[in-house]
């Protein structure tokens, strides 16, 4: 495929990042141009951007946009990634926040307004960028109303007439919705408020849109394509993801091992391999003694858990079963942020079992790879769980997961007793049913040391690339092509 493909995400690691997103779309762009594709991406510059080891310059300072109001413009700022370009969409009352989508009393007023002007901004860009692309690859609701916006412009725009869209959705939780009033400036037509459109009882639903208008529309993992079109996981739009079930994908991400590698991870203490596992328990000791856990408990599993502190991830299932932890003698660390109350919860027990756990309120990227190293079980209760990456690293790093069998923890994790186990799966989200897989590894771990240590070979030898995601992603590509 000679002409480009844009990808439109709100997050792009290393420039920005709030969870998974922002790692997959630091990595999917760069294996697309890698395997031949030329690949560009626009994304929010945020006040908060992350700038220090690229050179990002202005290149843009008078793009129309007009949205909210006629005369309004946007700067844009354009970086080289290593081959991909990057252009980064600016208005600093929209940006310029410390926070990418919500601060501690809950979402932005204006997320809507932001969205919707960044969407506009992009279609200005390309436009302005001069050459057609072949595909726009929209990511979550926050870029959702691009494949509509392009759906009708191909009517009566020649610039547009030959472009597909895929509208993927990383957690389909979340859905962009808002009032009604937000439409008739969107610059939507009139025929897009309708039940197969963006109108949702009453509202305007920004995913919901891109479902509808988007060429094809793609999931990050095979269980979750197949999980939201029933009514349980479906958040409301099953209906019309099942309408759309021919051209919905679900293509499972990668993992960048450049970055998660633990025989070659610059914030490890000490490095180690699948063939020589030496240094996971020196991480280990290293990872005790910076948190502060009792030194006794280097002869005992230590459970690691990295994630929203939100329902989704099942944080209140540990929150709930941690005091039986403890009667396992096991050490347990948290790292984390989201609902004040399970973080209170997590700061109380804490105090309950100084020594004996360790929870950090935040996220740090250095200390996610040092927990990563440090622990012997990995924890992750979901809920629902589109992809999950951190299962990924937590294998790669010789933590095998404890999870719950849904999405893409279903896909990637092979559950105990199988000859070629790399983990534990329980199927009921219930705190009892994640305590008695968390019994059974530690069990394993404690009685059959050398099974264990195969165990962690063959999670660590396991190879999520994103080889295989570029070759999905470019068959869809190319069928769409076909059509238009």
């Amino acid at each position: 495929m000679a002409q480009r493909v844009f990808f439109a995400t709100s997050e792009v690691y290393p420039f920005s990042k709030s969870g998974g997103l922002g790692d997959v779309m630091g990595a999917l762009p760069l294996a697309m141009h890698k395997n031949g594709i030329p690949t560009t991406v626009i994304s929010p510059f945020y006040g908060r951007i992350s700038t220090s080891n690229y050179q990002i310059r202005l290149t843009i300072t008078d793009l129309p946009v007009g949205y909210p109001w006629a005369p309004i413009t946007a700067d844009v700022y354009e970086a080289d990634y290593h081959g991909v370009s990057l252009y980064f969409i600016h208005r600093g009352e929209y940006f310029d926040r410390r926070f990418y989508y919500n601060d501690p009393k809950g979402d932005y007023f204006d997320n809507a307004e932001r969205f919707i002007f960044f969407c506009r901004a992009a279609i200005s860009l390309m436009e302005r960028l001069g050459q057609p692309p072949a595909i726009v690859h929209a990511h979550d609701w926050q870029t959702a109303l691009l494949p509509a916006y392009i759906h009708f412009l191909r009517r009566w725009n020649p610039f547009w007439e030959h472009t597909g869209t895929v509208c993927t959705i990383h957690n389909l939780a979340f859905q962009g919705r808002f009032s009604s009033r937000l439409f008739a400036d969107s610059g939507l037509p009139a025929e897009a408020w309708n039940m197969n459109g963006v109108e949702y009882f009453g509202d305007i639903n920004m995913l919901k849109g891109g479902i509808a208008y988007a060429d094809a529309v793609s999931t990050v993992s095979p269980s979750y394509a197949r999980e939201i079109l029933t009514e349980k996981f479906g958040c409301g739009l099953d209906g019309i993801l099942r309408s759309r079930e021919a051209d919905l994908h679900g293509v499972l991400n990668g993992a960048d091992y450049v970055v998660w590698n633990p025989d070659d991870d610059p914030y490890l203490p000490c490095r180690f391999s699948a063939d020589d596992m030496s240094g996971k328990r020196r991480c280990k000791k290293h990872l005790m003694a910076e948190l502060g856990l009792d030194p006794e408990l280097a002869d005992r599993p230590l459970l690691g858990f990295i994630g929203r502190l939100r329902g989704q991830k099942g944080i209140d299932l540990l929150n709930s079963i941690i005091p039986e932890l403890m009667r396992l003698n096991v050490g347990l660390v948290v790292l984390g942020e989201g609902n004040f109350v399970h973080e209170a919860r997590l700061m109380d027990l804490m105090e309950d079992y100084r020594g004996r756990l360790a929870a950090v309120i935040g996220y740090t990227e250095d200390l996610a790879h040092r927990m990563q190293a440090a622990s012997d079980i990995f924890l992750m209760p979901s809920r629902y769980e589109p992809c999950g990456l951190t299962q990924m690293y937590a294998l790669r790093y010789g933590a095998p997961p404890v999870a719950t069998a849904v999405g893409g923890l279903r896909d990637t994790i092979v559950p105990w007793p199988s000859d070629e186990s790399t983990g534990f799966i329980f199927t009921e989200s219930e705190p009892m049913a994640f305590l008695a897989a968390i019994r059974e590894a530690v069990a394993l771990w404690t009685e059959k040391p050398e099974y264990w240590q195969s165990m962690m070979r063959r999670a660590m030898n396991q190879a999520f690339t994103w080889e295989n995601a570029c070759k999905q992603y470019a068959e869809i590509y190319r069928r769409i092509r076909l059509r238009i």
